[in-house]
């Protein structure tokens, strides 16, 4: 397994300079969480991007370290906004890997958990998932990227029919 970092609310930490949240250039949050787990996994920093400002390029750039790699599980840390833009993409391309997107509503640095339960979740899924397809899994559920969706007024992921 091979999980990718690309950023998002999950990675962001505040700037006491700024007094923004920002995107920093590190793996931390999930060093962190697996350093925690006491397991093993590959892990790559990809693109250090809120999930707004992601572009095509971005995500040629995480195809293509999912096709040159000889794993066949990925994970996927990636902001909320766009996460199913990026999930479409990558299910256009690939029919022989399992690839999980997640990520957080709010970031590790203040709340810890919902990072912590999501990434672990998606691992487990992403291990014993026996079907290849791009997944999403956020707020405890796994689906098929377009069987689960963003509610923004409600703030969390809902399965769609």
């Amino acid at each position: 397994m091979l999980i990718l970092n690309s950023g998002g609310t999950f990675n962001k930490r505040y700037n006491d300079i700024s007094g923004e949240l920002e995107v920093p250039y590190d793996n931390l949050a999930i060093d962190e969480i697996l350093a925690a787990s006491k397991v093993s996994y590959l892990m790559a920093g990809v693109v250090y991007k809120d999930s707004l400002d992601m572009d095509l390029e971005d995500r040629k750039r995480i195809a293509q370290i999912i096709s040159q790699s000889d794993e066949a599980e990925f994970v996927i840390v990636h902001g909320t906004d766009t996460m199913d833009v990026t999930a479409e993409f990558l299910d256009q391309i690939f029919d022989d890997r399992v690839i999980v997107l997640t990520g957080a509503m709010k970031p590790f640095s203040i709340e810890k958990a919902e990072a912590s339960f999501n990434l672990g979740m998606s691992i487990g899924f992403a291990e014993h998932q026996e079907n290849a397809g791009v997944y999403i899994c956020m707020n405890g559920k796994v689906a098929p990227w377009n069987k689960i969706k963003k509610n923004r007024e409600l703030g969390k992921f809902e399965i769609v029919r």
